[in-house]
């Protein structure tokens, strides 16, 4: 896990919407995409379209939709974000 996937996933013990989780970690948008995509892709994060409304794997389009979720890491982004360093 990289150091911007690792702040990232510091941000996100509870659920949060991107523009909450953008403003948290000070980067340009681009960065903050690549990292959720990265995260996405390993299993360390879920997205959820509402506070209440979780996304299945198919469901999510990080790539033209990442503005619009709500992001919370997993169990397993958890477990190796206290192991990674």
């Amino acid at each position: 896990m990289n150091d911007l996937e690792f702040d990232v996933l510091d941000e996100l013990y509870f659920l949060i919407p991107y523009s909450r989780l953008k403003n948290a970690l000070r980067l340009d948008e681009e960065q903050v995409k690549t990292a959720l995509i990265s995260l996405f892709l390993k299993g360390y994060i879920r997205c959820y379209q509402s506070p209440t409304h979780e996304l299945f794997e198919g469901e999510v389009q990080l790539e033209s939709d990442f503005r619009n979720y709500y992001y919370l890491a997993s169990k397993e982004g958890l477990m190796i974000r206290h192991g990674a360093r």
